[in-house]
């Protein structure tokens, strides 16, 4: 084990260093859009990590390229997602909430307007809105908005492929998750490929989140600029599996020695002094058992070590995206959008059983032998794939980062992936774009949602958003244009909202309504409520003070969440499944 005490001081150096950065205090103001020309569009989506995880967000993390956009651009510190990775997905490409667009839960097909689990066609994806505006659509990493068939590898349906949602190019993945060095349903446009067939990519090491990167420098590399572009990079990072390459994490060597509870507090620290929580917000309680009472402090060490690689190697590829639009000319009039797709992730992928220990080599896979699996049981060359309490980084491993990290990665707030308390929902969101947007090195308090992205994107393209596409009625966006916000200005909105997997919530001003449940309402926890301008980290539950608040809120709930195809339920004929209210729970 490495020095506890030079690891401290490390940390400390950060939180001192910590100077990209913002007073809060300062003037919130800048040009419109209106004097810039219709800019390329990049938007970047990362995957499973938490509010505090980069550098201008609080992160020790090394996120140079990103903290660089941050201070030239906008930096939002209330911007949500939806707090899973296919929902959020389809709500960012079509500007609706997620069982608008026919993707409430996961890709299992329910029967319900809410939960096809794959794209509708009564939604239109920013690819094809901006394709019909003269945009040249390009698509690098995870679509994750259609079944991934496995047993039909030969002639799956491929209508809701990206080709055939509005891309003109596509390099990734079809599947949500899967080895960083051997990822199943690898794709070059139409086709299914493996990491060694791939005539148009074959790097020394085949990484994924390089390659997601090399594909979308290579779609700006080979872009005829007398068209303006949109891309959309969806990185895997740093979803687990926690994979790796040994010179990215030979950089964190021993940053995380002092453990989880000393970086939890040096992050919320350093996300105060950069004005991204107010001072009235508190750091949530820890759910870990202290340190030093940790029994496996290398192997969680570790764990974070190659998360903290994961970030860093996405990190580095933004940096070779934003450089190739500077070789070219193109950086100053390019807009784009960093954020991510939930909260850090809490579940125990991998932990719960040690498997594969005695399982001997097999044959090397062949060029052409796709990989089928989320998680394979060998490596292409033959290797057994461990799970357990086994140091991650290699190809020979699957596992999380486990709980007490995912409770880092959201630091000060509750909760993580799969839950709407603001752990589950709470991204960054840089915007950067310096023909556009005249304010540099500034936060937005602005409340904003993914469903905001896609009216952006119309706003500022000079696109037309379709009423009707091919007879098919198209379903009115839900956002809002971010643009005046971009000036300093605010919108109005009458509410933000959120169901997964029956957790259920709706923002209206800074009062948040919030709770716990399950997709067939088996069970379901009494609403919370929270003043967020007073208590962003959700501790003080006001729910007993102000029924009446709580009554009308819930009512506001009930009415758009039949508006938005969250009802009927999962399991239930009704609209309104009967249910038992738990008991009051004491703040």
């Amino acid at each position: 084990m490495k020095n506890q005490l030079n690891a401290t001081v490390a940390l400390v150096s950060v939180l001192l260093a910590a100077v990209l950065v913002v007073s809060a205090s300062g003037a919130e103001s800048g040009k419109g859009a209106e004097s810039a020309k219709r800019p390329n569009i990049i938007v970047i989506l990362a995957d499973d990590m938490g509010y505090s995880d980069i550098g201008c967000y609080g992160g020790e993390i090394k996120t140079p390229a990103l903290d660089s956009l941050a201070a030239g651009g906008l930096r939002f510190t209330q911007f949500y997602n939806t707090a899973r990775c296919c929902p959020t997905r389809a709500s960012l490409m079509t500007g609706l909430y997620p069982h608008q667009a026919g993707v409430g839960l996961m890709m299992n097909d329910s029967k319900l307007e809410g939960y096809r689990g794959q794209l509708n066609r009564k939604c239109m994806t920013m690819a094809e809105v901006l394709k019909g505006a003269g945009y040249s659509t390009y698509m690098s990493g995870k679509w994750h908005l259609t079944p991934y068939l496995a047993n039909n590898l030969v002639s799956p349906p491929k209508d809701n492929w990206p080709l055939q949602r509005g891309f003109d190019r596509f390099y990734g993945t079809i599947h949500g998750a899967g080895s960083f060095f051997d990822p199943n349903s690898l794709t070059r446009n139409n086709t299914y490929i493996t990491p060694e067939n791939d005539k148009e990519y074959q790097p020394e090491t085949y990484y994924y989140t390089d390659a997601i990167s090399d594909n979308a420098v290579k779609y700006i590399r080979e872009h005829d600029a007398q068209r303006p572009f949109f891309m959309y990079v969806a990185y895997t990072a740093a979803h687990w599996p926690m994979h790796a390459l040994p010179k990215d994490i030979a950089k964190y060597d021993g940053m995380y020695d002092a453990g989880w509870d000393a970086i939890r507090e040096a992050r919320y620290q350093k996300t105060r002094s950069l004005g991204l929580i107010q001072e009235n917000c508190k750091l949530s309680p820890a759910v870990n058992q202290g340190w030093e009472n940790e029994t496996e402090k290398e192997w969680r060490v570790r764990c974070m070590e190659v998360y903290a690689a994961m970030v860093d190697s996405m990190d580095q590829g933004i940096g070779r995206i934003t450089g190739e639009l500077k070789r070219r000319g193109l950086f100053d009039s390019t807009l784009v959008f960093y954020m991510q797709d939930n909260g850090g992730c809490a579940e125990k992928y991998g932990l719960r059983s040690n498997k594969a220990k005695n399982i001997q080599p097999r044959a090397a896979m062949g060029k052409n032998e796709l990989q089928t699996l989320m998680t394979p049981r060998f490596t292409r060359d033959g290797q057994p794939v461990l799970t357990g309490h086994v140091m991650p980084g290699p190809a020979t491993t699957a596992i999380g980062y486990d709980q007490p990290w995912a409770n880092v990665s959201n630091t000060p707030f509750r909760e993580y992936k799969h839950w709407v308390h603001e752990g589950g929902i709470s991204t960054p969101l840089v915007v950067h774009w310096p023909d556009g947007i005249a304010a540099t090195n500034e936060l937005r308090r602005q409340p904003g949602h993914l469903i905001d992205i896609m009216a952006t994107c119309v706003d500022v393209a000079g696109a037309t958003y379709p009423k009707t596409k091919k007879g098919q009625a198209i379903r009115p966006l839900e956002g809002h244009s971010l643009v005046p916000v971009f000036a300093g200005k605010k919108i109005d909105r009458e509410l933000l909202f959120w169901e997964h997997h029956g957790n259920c919530a709706i923002r209206v001003g800074d009062w948040k309504l919030v709770r716990k449940g399950t997709q067939r309402m088996e069970k379901i926890e009494n609403w919370e409520l929270y003043d967020l301008a007073q208590d962003r980290s959700e501790l003080n539950n006001l729910a007993s003070e102000k029924p009446a608040l709580v009554k009308k809120l819930a009512a506001q709930w009930e009415a758009f969440a039949l508006h938005a195809h969250v009802k009927p339920w999962i399991g239930s004929k009704k609209k309104t499944p009967p249910r038992k209210p738990a008991k009051p729970k004491k703040s």
